[in-house]
């Protein structure tokens, strides 16, 4: 009875072992098609790819994560897209991961998509979308402020705003300086986001 019991264990830790191989081996793959996206066409088909993984795990939300990524990706890089509808897809992809865990990551998705919303117009979304996005970034940093990418876009929003209005890139600095430091100590999981460190110390150089 005892060697069946033992039998029984073994099968589901290998299963479990191999269930686990085979996500970490396609969430890898995903990634890296992501990080080579180019087109719009390329942010699109990995977006599915990632959302079929997600949606064959049920419990990870790291899938929804970089469907939603990508879908913010297109957002900066095809000026012809759509940003209404591209946010509304996103931040629904965002309501399926914190349906599994609540995160600064996510956080910083949701500030994307509002942002990309807001810089339609920005002078009648800036009290809407605006707000949307600034309320996330300080959710975001609620969760966790040690998250590098948080102060990233939020010096990126401070940079883009008038210095009249409190912006500009000497209100901007000190928070890209933060976002600098806070990368060089960050631990990456695996399979956890990395972005936007290059990002960060080239935007600090535009402030010196």
């Amino acid at each position: 009875m005892k060697k069946m019991m033992f039998s029984f264990i073994l099968l589901i830790a290998v299963t479990a072992n191999a269930q686990s191989d085979k996500y970490a081996s396609a969430m890898q793959a995903n990634i890296t098609l992501l990080d080579s996206a180019k087109t719009t066409a390329d942010y699109e088909n990995v977006t599915n790819a990632f959302v079929r993984v997600g949606d064959a795990e049920k419990t990870q939300w790291l899938p929804y994560y970089y469907a939603a990524l990508a879908q913010t990706r297109i957002g900066w890089t095809d000026k012809k897209s759509d940003k209404d509808q591209l946010a509304e897809k996103t931040k629904a992809l965002v309501a399926k991961a914190e349906a599994i865990e609540k995160n600064a990551e996510l956080c910083t998705i949701t500030n994307m998509a509002a942002t990309q919303q807001m810089l339609v117009d920005p002078q009648s979304r800036w009290q809407t979308y605006g707000t949307e996005a600034s309320t996330a970034l300080q959710t975001g940093m609620q969760l966790d402020p040690t998250n590098p990418r948080l102060y990233y876009l939020q010096g990126m929003s401070i940079f883009g705003t008038p210095e009249q209005f409190g912006g500009g890139k000497d209100k901007a600095k000190p928070v890209f300086q933060k976002a600098v430091d806070l990368y060089k100590t960050f631990k990456v999981k695996p399979l956890y986001p990395s972005w936007g460190q290059k990002e960060a110390e080239a935007m600090l150089a535009k402030c010196q």
